[in-house]
């Protein structure tokens, strides 16, 4: 399974890697994409960042008014 990098920046960043952890460049190319998928999993959901929100939304009082064409027309004038 060849892997053949052809840009000079990311050459430069895993030959810099390699060197600050003591590793090969294959190793460092593993450890670099473990690291950022590990911290993907890590990152919270869609779901779980926006939870706050609708929690915030759902303590504002109900009103029991109906929003219909009318009352979104009067919002632009119209």
């Amino acid at each position: 399974m060849a892997f053949h990098v052809r840009d000079p920046e990311t050459d430069r960043l895993v030959r810099e890697l390699a060197v600050q952890e003591g590793v090969g460049l294959t190793e460092a190319v593993k450890l670099a994409v473990r690291e950022k998928l590990d911290a993907k999993k890590r990152e919270p959901s869609l779901w779980e960042k926006i939870r706050p929100l609708q929690e915030a939304f759902a303590r504002f009082p109900k009103t029991g008014l109906e929003a219909d064409k009318t009352f979104y027309d009067s919002l632009d004038d119209e």
